[in-house]
């Protein structure tokens, strides 16, 4: 519909349109980058589950430490990996669904809690602690505006003011834990049933929980590494889409040449393994290139401008930032996309910002917020269905399930961006 407005409603140009698009999505390297490693994450989380690894540290957490015990224990275990692995959100999802759901099943947790935790912890700590391509794209973002004359200033000052303002995220950490650690549920959670995982059902043999440690502690560092090559020394100038994506690929070779030799899985079970995760992710990389597809459409028809004309001349300095969030939030579960809106709204926010003599890291600060509300929300979002699938709950679950904790972190962030921009 977006091509189709854009052409005047042309029918022949309409799909000029869309096949130029998709040639133009398929030929930037970052967008290719960031679809194989969606791909190739789902070849390295099935190795590491056919492994034996994930069953050999829940024996370890269970037997040997009984550090998990309860069903809120190992649901916290879960919270606690979100928040201590922020890299990426996408890997933190699935590490914290893979680890948590073997042990969510002994407990017989219903697994839309579990995917309610991998996503609640996964895109919120990622844009809080920026050592990652989340802050590579802010940064990229915010020296775009110091570039235009638009705002002053050093751009890594700035992105850490805008952070300390991304109410959004630090409520939704708050709100989960007290979820986790009080049992609290509400709306259709409470009717959030148990059903017994197909893992379950069929376990891999339990082999030493080194098989699943090193290869996600080499995934941690090698981003790091990653960026910090690619930033040219400078880990926050680094490229996203190729260190995850370099990441990954590393990662199955030391895979390759750590299970092999110690005779965990022969040469063609690692191939075969391989491949059936790459496949069963494979869904996930399309759905990412129509989101791709759908935020360069917004962008051309100036969504994002269009949506800041409307309240721009009648709008209180007080509510500005408030305003924001709720644009970003709009917008970022419309197109499923937190990048996305940061890219488009940024550019929006700041001008607005300056003209009416309003504090700009809050301003960006409630993009990033709304961003990350938004895409929480969003049932295209790449996390909400990565979250679902990580703990097999079926996505519209989770979505209802979690809705209404995420609207009580956005109620919560909106109220304080109110109170900050009056004070």
């Amino acid at each position: 519909m977006g091509i189709f407005v854009l052409n005047d409603f042309n029918i022949v140009l309409s799909f000029e349109a869309i096949y130029e698009l998709f040639k133009s999505l398929l030929t930037e390297l970052w967008i290719l980058k960031t679809l194989g490693f969606a791909i190739l994450v789902g070849s390295v989380m099935a190795l590491v589950e056919k492994s034996g690894g994930i069953d050999g540290f829940v024996k370890f957490m269970v037997d040997k430490k009984s550090f998990v015990s309860s069903a809120r224990s190992a649901l916290m275990l879960s919270y606690a990996i979100g928040v201590f692995i922020f890299i990426e959100s996408s890997i933190t999802a699935l590490i914290s669904g893979a680890v948590g759901k073997p042990l969510c099943d002994k407990y017989k947790v219903p697994h839309a809690k579990l995917a309610f935790v991998c996503d609640s912890t996964s895109a919120p700590i990622s844009s809080l602690i920026v050592l990652n391509g989340w802050g590579a794209l802010l940064l990229g973002l915010i020296s775009t505006q110091i570039s235009l004359g638009m705002i002053e200033g050093d751009s890594v000052n700035i992105l850490i003011d805008a952070v300390m303002y991304n109410f959004y995220a630090i409520s939704a950490l708050v709100v989960t834990f007290v979820f986790v650690y009080f049992g609290v549920d509400i709306g259709a959670m409470k009717d959030a049933k148990y059903i017994q995982s197909v893992d379950t059902l069929k376990r891999f043999k339990s082999s030493s929980m080194y098989y699943m440690i090193l290869p996600i502690f080499l995934m941690i560092a090698l981003v790091f590494i990653f960026l910090y090559l690619t930033g040219d020394g400078n880990i926050l100038k680094g490229s996203g889409s190729s260190s995850i994506f370099y990441t990954m690929i590393t990662t199955l070779l030391f895979m390759l040449f750590y299970y092999i030799p110690t005779k965990n899985m022969s040469f063609g079970m690692w191939s075969k393994t391989a491949f059936k995760g790459a496949r069963k992710l494979f869904p996930i990389a399309m759905i990412l290139l129509f989101a791709f597809a759908i935020g360069k459409v917004t962008t051309e028809l100036k969504t994002g401008l269009y949506l800041a004309s409307l309240v721009s001349d009648s709008l209180s300095v007080y509510l500005l930032a408030g305003v924001i969030f709720l644009l970003s939030s709009l917008m970022a579960f419309s197109t499923g996309t937190s990048w996305g809106t940061f890219s488009i709204m940024v550019p929006v926010a700041v001008p607005m910002a300056v003209a009416m003599d309003a504090n700009v890291a809050l301003c960006i600060g409630a993009v990033i917020s709304g961003g990350v509300f938004g895409d929480h929300c969003s049932p295209i979002s790449d996390t909400t269905i990565i979250s679902s699938m990580a703990a097999e709950c079926e996505v519209i679950e989770h979505v209802k399930t979690q809705l209404p904790y995420a609207l009580i972190s956005g109620v919560i962030a909106f109220i304080l961006f109110i109170a900050f921009s009056v004070v």
